[in-house]
């Protein structure tokens, strides 16, 4: 083997072992780096707001300082003027789900359906017992939920304050050939990350909205808790909507059958708003993302990194999509790149 051959094949298996290193490290840090993530989608968050304040020829540092005492004021009037009303909301709504499958399990046995609904409940609880003691054994472990939650809008905070120094020390670490267009990608992660937050928000107050009202209409118990529930769901594709129907089910059967009826038509209604005419205006509005990738990209969120991956996955995709059609599309096949909110490429 001539010498050259030799340091070809030798940089070639460095570069293979690189490429493992780097993918176990990813696992065995996976539940930081899903951190990392959320202090970036929160970032997003803070700079949307932050906009506002920048228009009146304020800093960046007092800009982004209002804004988040701008969102810590939010959350405090709406948990002043709701709070008492949906926390006891949700209280009793965990008091009535119990009740709510035993009256839905009555209703199948008088209508000689054979399913164990309550055995179905028991090892749906169990699984997701499991799945979260699996993802939660890094929050445990530095003190709970409320540890990473703080972790994660401190991060937020920092990263919002000074966006272009960490976009600048990402791409130092890469060869300046590729520096052009990694900027162009993060770019526009960013700005697709914004725009489906803000089409998200939108969605999501409809669907609340227009849930509660139903619920309402219907005279459900705990209507307000099952709205919200409606509303945060929609931040999960697909499985979201379902997650949200099926307590708002159960509550409707223990008041009345004719009650339980009308509440699945209810949730079928919002569903097919909500995928046929809610979720395309985000879409079209931010990054035009094939449905079969965002839903396999939930099946492998959500087995790689738990709930907080189920959670994440629409902000990840739309990361990873973006990513895609810059450094593959573009880079490597030499078409034109889908961007956020651009026009559809040619075919």
């Amino acid at each position: 083997m001539r010498d050259d051959d030799l340091i070809a094949f030798t940089r070639k298996a460095l570069a293979l072992l690189f490429i493992v290193a780097l993918a176990a490290l990813v696992v065995e840090l996976s539940y930081l780096l899903i951190l990392v993530f959320a202090s970036v989608v929160v970032a997003v968050v803070l700079r949307s707001l932050a906009g506002h304040f920048v228009r009146l020829r304020l800093g960046n540092g007092a800009s982004v300082g209002l804004a988040v005492l701008s969102l810590l004021a939010i959350f405090a009037g709406l948990g002043w003027m709701f709070g008492g009303l949906v926390s006891g909301q949700f209280v009793e709504l965990g008091r009535q789900l119990p009740q709510a499958v035993d009256a839905a399990q009555a209703y199948l046995d008088h209508w000689h359906i054979d399913y164990n609904l309550s055995e179905m409940a028991k090892v749906a609880r169990e699984q997701l017992s499991s799945i979260f003691q699996r993802a939660s054994g890094f929050v445990i472990s530095v003190g709970g939920v409320v540890a990473d939650v703080a972790v994660v809008f401190v991060g937020g905070i920092f990263f919002a304050a000074d966006p272009a120094f960490y976009r600048g020390g990402v791409l130092r670490l890469l060869p300046r050939s590729v520096e052009s267009l990694m900027a162009d990608a993060l770019d526009d992660c960013g700005r697709g990350l914004q725009l489906w937050l803000k089409g998200q928000m939108v969605s999501s107050l409809f669907i609340a909205a227009l849930t509660l009202a139903g619920l309402l209409l219907l005279d459900v118990p705990s209507a307000y808790a099952l709205a919200i529930l409606a509303g945060a769901f929609d931040f999960i594709p697909y499985l979201g909507p379902v997650l949200a129907a099926i307590p708002g089910v159960l509550v409707g059967f223990s008041a009345s059958p004719t009650t339980g009826l009308w509440t699945i038509g209810l949730f079928v209604l919002v569903q097919q708003i909500q995928g046929h005419v809610v979720q395309p205006m985000v879409q079209k509005s931010s990054v035009d993302l094939p449905p079969v990738v965002l839903l396999f990209t939930v099946i492998a969120t959500g087995t790689l990194f738990g709930p907080p991956g189920v959670l994440l996955a629409a902000p990840m995709t739309i990361v990873g999509y973006i990513l895609v059609q810059h450094l593959y599309i573009g880079a490597m096949l030499g078409r034109r790149p889908k961007r956020p909110a651009g026009p559809r490429e040619p075919t």
